[in-house]
């Protein structure tokens, strides 16, 4: 059993692994009172004035676990590991340094957000972001929910806002991470690449310099979304793959 589980662990791809497993791992903690609640989200006063840096790093992986919010954890968990593990596997293969930069430019701007409007828990919006991005680039795909609906993916990040908001009771967070992720869509792929647009973000070379990419071409990257152009070879198909019933389904035009 023990042997299965680390076999699934390692399985997972190497970026989302850490992400996951410090998403467990940061919860139990508060949970269990090894390190207080208090001192794991993001108070923006605690973190301006009296210098507790660690804060926005904290309040990414933490989130408070109990009857009324263990069901929106672990259903956003399953989001964390599905939808990060197909874009690291998929539009970033081979390249973790893009999605690395990735991740950080979506992380510094939630946690702007986060401290100018006092949010406290950061999970849920970069879990958002990661989701957004993937159906864009996946956005003609079709996609199945509960109950059998099916749906293209460009919709889902708005599907499970209302799903979240159902079980609950906010969408800011969602909404943030949904519109955070189209800024980094729109900056890194939409404006350059389909409207001849400046490219204003570009990964870091040191980022490469630590993950160097592990082969030459990445799909997604250098050319627009499938759904972008007018080709009909390119339409109804993006990046990613998966076999499970939430966000991910069939192409259009297959049964």
């Amino acid at each position: 059993m023990m042997s299965d589980i680390g076999d699934w662990f390692k399985s997972i791809p190497f970026i989302t692994r850490y992400w996951f497993a410090g998403s467990i791992i940061v919860p139990l903690i508060g949970k269990l009172g090894l390190i207080s609640p208090k001192y794991l989200v993001l108070w923006p006063e605690y973190f301006f004035h009296k210098f507790q840096i660690w804060r926005p790093v904290s309040s990414t992986f933490y989130f408070p676990v109990g009857p009324g919010t263990g069901f929106l954890y672990l259903v956003n968990l399953y989001f964390l590991y599905q939808y990060s593990s197909r874009l690291e596997t998929g539009a970033f293969d081979g390249r973790p340094a893009d999605y690395i930069f990735m991740l950080l430019f979506n992380w510094i701007c939630i946690v702007i957000t986060g401290l100018i409007m006092d949010m406290q828990l950061l999970m849920i919006p970069l879990i958002m972001s990661v989701l957004y991005v993937w159906a864009q680039l996946n956005r003609d795909m079709i996609v199945s929910f509960w109950f059998g609906t099916r749906f293209k993916a460009c919709y889902l990040p708005w599907v499970i806002l209302g799903f979240n908001y159902i079980i609950g009771g906010s969408v800011v967070n969602e909404l943030i991470g949904n519109l955070v992720g189209h800024l980094y869509f729109f900056l890194m792929f939409k404006y350059p690449m389909d409207l001849g647009g400046t490219a204003f973000l570009s990964t870091p070379q040191f980022l490469y310099r630590f993950f160097p990419s592990r082969r030459g071409g990445v799909s997604g990257f250098g050319v627009p979304p499938p759904s972008r152009r007018p080709a009909p070879e390119e339409q109804g198909g993006g990046v990613g793959g998966g076999r499970h019933n939430w966000g991910q389904g069939f192409r259009l035009g297959d049964d």
